[in-house]
Order: structure tokens, then C-alpha cells, then sequence
């Protein structure tokens, strides 16, 4: 089963950048709220160290690719639609926004680090907004959306339950199934609250809220990319986002998509997620050579790497818990 993770945030916080970087699929990329009006799909990679190297012997992969001992394994990713507050109530794009984040197994939320947007995606002076904003505005649109969703049948899904004197999780799981959610995630987020799943009826409007905040959090698990991590004031802004709880990962989408075009047009040897980049070409002009100091001093030298690989191994590995397997003709003649 191929399994999806969404980019999501607010607008202008750089997702659109970060897609492209990951992908190396043309989007629109502006400043302005909004340059994503229908969600992108695209192809990008995780990596892990391949088994070539421990079994000392040379791979021909099919589906992925080996590069200098480094296996890049293709994975399915959306840019969704940039999200405003009361996206829930439909505005914005928020329904749109909703649709696309339903049908996502884990999410990457794209925040901006320095600080310079407000919460419509406006540009302001770095360092005005908390990014915290960011993440906590994603989280109570999507409970808000959810909450609605769930209480529309709410009533009928409770005397079903009472009827049957069964629990309520198998008559819930028929109403949100088609958002990506399953007995799996209702029973989980049962057990966080500590509710009795065969007495809903006791349940009061804030323990529903409770439940639903749970089950956000068990079907739509989530990273925090803290993006243009190269701007100040940065550095303080992550740690604040650590100290709410965050896993966070420090990522320059910009950068990474630089050092992938100019790997691609042979200025540079880089592989996605090295901590280091090589230059090959013979001749730079001045403009390169000052791009390339740059992405080096402000976020190789200071996050060791752009982030940008390190956020999807995240979202897969972590969240997804993703396991590589690589198929061989004859297991005894590898």
C-alpha cells in the first residue's frame, strides 16, 4: 500500500519551495498567499544506507537509485493548498485544504522559523510572528474540521452503539473511514482519554473534544519543518518550538533546491541529505560562487544540512515507521 505524506501550513511559509526541492517537479513558486490553488502530487525520496555496502556486493535496482552507497527509495508526497485560520468554516481554501490533508497517512507541517509571515501569509518583519502560531492554527483547524464532521451524526452513531451494546468505536469507524482514520486510531485515542467506549452517552461536549484532539494526533501524525532556518531570528524560534513539544526538523528549502539544480546542471556533487557539498566545475561565475559560500556559512555550517531529506526520512521512518526491503532474484546467489 503506497503511503502519502501531505506538506501543510499556512501560506507563503515556503511548501511550495520545499515540494520542489523534494521532487524536482516544476510548481509555481511566489510570495504571495495562496500560489498553490490545487494540491501538487510528485515523487520524492527517502534514503538509507544501501545493503550494497554490507554485503560488498553491486546492486541493480529497478525502482529506486544507489548513489555512492546511498539508496534512494521513491515515495509519494502532496503540496496542499496554504491554510488560513477558519479554513474549518471554509475559508480561504480551506476546504480544499481539508480534502487533500484527509487522504495524507502523516503530515509535514511547514512553518516559518524567522518568523516574517503573518497567519493570512503576509509578508511582515522577521521576527513579529511566532511560528508556534503556525503549528497550533494547523492543529485546532483540523480538530474544528473533524469535530464538525463527527458531530453531525454524532447522535445517530451513539444510539446505534446503546442498541447494539456494543462499543462505539465500530459504528464511528463507518463514518470516518474516508478520512484516513480507523479502529486502530479510535481505539487509540479512546485509551488517551481514559473515556468508556460503551457509555458515549456519559460523554460531555468537552470530552468529545478531548477524543477528537487524540484522534487527530493517532491518524494524522506530525513533524514540524521549521523552514528558512538560514533567516534570523531562527535559531531562538526552534528552540521555542522544541520547548512546546515539538519534534521539530531546521530545514532552507531554498537552499536544498539550489544544491539539487546545481547537482543536476554538474556545478556540484551532492546527494540529497549529505551534510557537505563538493564543487566540480571548472569555472563559477561570481553569483554562483557567492550562492554556494552562502548555503555553506548560514546552513551546512550551522544545521548540518538543509533539512529538506532529513524531514521526509522523518515523516516515513518515524511517523510511518517505514521499513526498506530490498527483493533479490535468488536469496543464495546475491
Amino acid at each position: 500500500m503506497t503511503r502519502l505524506v501531505g506538506l501543510v501550513g499556512k501560506a507563503n511559509v515556503g511548501k511550495s519551495t520545499f515540494f520542489a526541492a523534494a521532487t524536482m517537479k516544476s510548481v509555481e513558486i511566489a510570495g504571495f498567499p495562496f500560489t498553490t490553488i490545487k494540491a501538487n502530487r510528485g515523487v520524492a525520496y527517502v534514503s538509507a544506507k544501501c545493503v550494497c555496502q554490507e554485503l560488498g556486493v553491486k546492486d541493480q535496482p529497478v525502482n529506486s537509485a544507489c548513489i555512492d552507497g546511498v539508496r534512494l527509495i521513491p515515495v509519494e508526497v502532496v503540496d496542499c493548498p496554504g491554510l488560513i485560520r477558519g479554513a474549518h468554516q471554509g475559508k480561504g481554501l480551506g476546504n480544499q485544504f481539508l480534502d487533500e490533508v484527509r487522504r495524507a497517512d502523516a503530515l509535514i507541517i511547514l512553518c516559518d522559523a524567522a518568523g516574517a509571515t503573518d497567519e493570512n501569509g503576509q509578508p511582515v518583519a522577521s521576527g513579529t510572528f511566532d511560528p508556534v502560531d503556525d503549528v497550533q492554527m494547523f492543529e485546532s483547524e483540523f480538530t474544528l474540521w473533524l469535530l464538525g464532521i463527527i458531530k453531525k451524526d454524532w447522535d445517530k452513531i451513539v444510539r446505534t452503539a446503546e442498541a447494539a451494546r456494543e462499543e462505539v468505536g465500530k459504528y464511528l469507524e463507518e463514518k470516518v473511514t474516508g478520512l484516513g482514520i480507523n479502529r486502530m486510531h479510535i481505539s487509540i485515542a479512546i485509551e488517551k482519554t481514559g473515556l468508556d467506549p460503551y457509555k458515549v452517552r456519559s460523554w460531555s461536549s468537552e470530552d468529545l473534544n478531548r477524543f477528537v484532539s487524540e484522534l487527530k494526533k493517532a491518524s494524522k501524525p506530525f513533524i514540524v519543518a521549521a523552514n528558512k532556518a538560514d533567516k534570523e531570528p531562527a535559531e531562538d524560534n526552534i528552540k521555542r518550538l522544541r520547548e512546546f513539544g515539538y519534534n521539530v526538523v531546521p530545514t532552507c528549502a531554498e537552499a536544498e533546491l539550489a544544491l539539487r539544480k546545481a547537482a543536476a546542471s554538474g556545478i556540484i556533487k551532492y546527494t540529497p541529505g549529505d551534510a557537505d557539498f563538493e564543487v566540480i566545475a571548472t569555472t563559477l561565475s561570481e553569483t554562483q560562487r557567492k550562492a554556494l559560500e552562502f548555503i555553506r556559512g548560514k546552513v551546512f555550517k550551522r544545521w548540518g544540512g538543509t533539512g529538506v531529506q532529513k524531514a521526509i526520512n522523518a515523516a516515513f521512518y518515524q511517523l510511518l515507521d517505514a521499513i526498506n526491503v530490498y527483493p533479490v532474484e535468488d536469496a543464495e546467489k546475491l
